[in-house]
């Protein structure tokens, strides 16, 4: 259930480099970012990496999302880049595996929970706020993998997000997104379900509106000179508390994409 995913100035630690001014360059005018998105997430930053908290969903589908990943795109030894990383739990997961990670987000309180809990891990990853399109004009075709996972129905211009995403990575290399589908199932189980009935989300977390059908999606993937490769659907099963990957992608979805070479 594609609801339950979604919880899916740099300062000297373990991993990054530092950057003074780097919260004042942002520009919340001209950033393709949601202020009332970036406020949601920031009120329960603090929870992150708590498993039994808001984001116990993502924790519990980490293991699937990061398996697949790995196996389409083998990420020991690769740069990668974690496009809207929030608390750095995928971030975490691929630097453990092996990968360079650069985790990006616009939300600072999201990041410094991330950049706290690498004392706690011990893993190396890179935390900028910054935005995957002023990214893509400092550092083009710099990535051999790019992710972006539960935030494209989060932001006012997913097109701008994934042509960013694709600016970023190299020539054949990767990229992942994930999001909602958009129709009534979808509304059903990510919205009344997971927010009102089973309450896993608080209320208010999604807006309907800006749930993605595949087809606009992979027009988006098209346009930007990203080849689809594989759509797989992510579900969720209420009477045993299970989640698995497969052919169902009524509500949440991955892509996996390539750029051309």
């Amino acid at each position: 259930m594609a609801g339950l995913f979604h919880f899916c100035q740099r300062w000297p630690a373990p991993g990054f480099s530092a950057s003074a001014g780097e919260a004042m360059l942002l520009d919340m005018n001209t950033l393709n970012a949601d202020p009332a998105e970036l406020q949601k997430f920031s009120d329960l930053a603090h929870r992150w990496w708590d498993p039994a908290s808001e984001f116990k969903p993502l924790h519990e589908i980490n293991p699937l999302r990061l398996g697949w990943i790995d196996g389409k795109a083998a990420l020991s030894g690769k740069k990668v880049l974690d496009v809207g990383c929030g608390g750095g739990i995928l971030a975490e997961g691929m630097a453990g595996l092996g990968a360079q990670v650069t985790g990006i987000d616009l939300s600072d309180k999201a990041l410094s929970v991330a950049r706290l809990h690498l004392f706690e891990s011990g893993h190396k990853v890179d935390y900028r706020l910054i935005s995957a399109e002023a990214l893509a004009e400092e550092a083009p075709a710099s990535f051999d993998v790019v992710t972006c996972m539960e935030m494209l129905e989060h932001v006012p211009d997913p097109a701008s997000t994934i042509s960013a995403c694709a600016r970023l990575v190299k020539p054949g290399g990767h990229v992942f997104l994930s999001t909602l589908n958009r129709n009534l199932k979808s509304y059903v189980f990510a919205i009344i379900g997971a927010e009102y009935v089973l309450k896993l989300l608080p209320a208010g977390t999604h807006e309907y509106a800006k749930f993605l059908k595949p087809s606009e999606l992979t027009r988006y993937c098209r346009n930007a000179r990203l080849d689809v490769q594989d759509i797989i659907g992510l579900s969720y099963n209420p009477l045993s508390r299970v989640y698995s990957l497969g052919g169902d992608t009524d509500v949440n979805y991955m892509v996996h994409t390539r750029r051309e070479a």
